[in-house]
C-alpha cells in the first residue's frame, strides 16, 4: 500500500467512529444520486 493509504488506515484505527461517519456519508450520497436519477428520468 501507499503511504497515504497507511495514514488513512492508521487514522481510522485510532478513530473508529469516523469509519461509521464515512460509511454514512457514502450511503447518503448513493441515495441522493439514485433519487436525482429517478427524478431526472420523469421530466418531459
Amino acid at each position: 500500500m501507499t503511504e497515504r493509504n497507511d495514514t488513512l488506515l492508521a487514522y481510522l484505527a485510532e478513530n473508529p467512529r469516523m469509519a461509521g461517519v464515512l460509511f454514512t456519508i457514502c450511503l447518503l450520497l448513493t441515495q441522493t444520486g439514485n433519487a436525482a436519477a429517478a427524478a431526472g428520468g420523469t421530466i418531459r
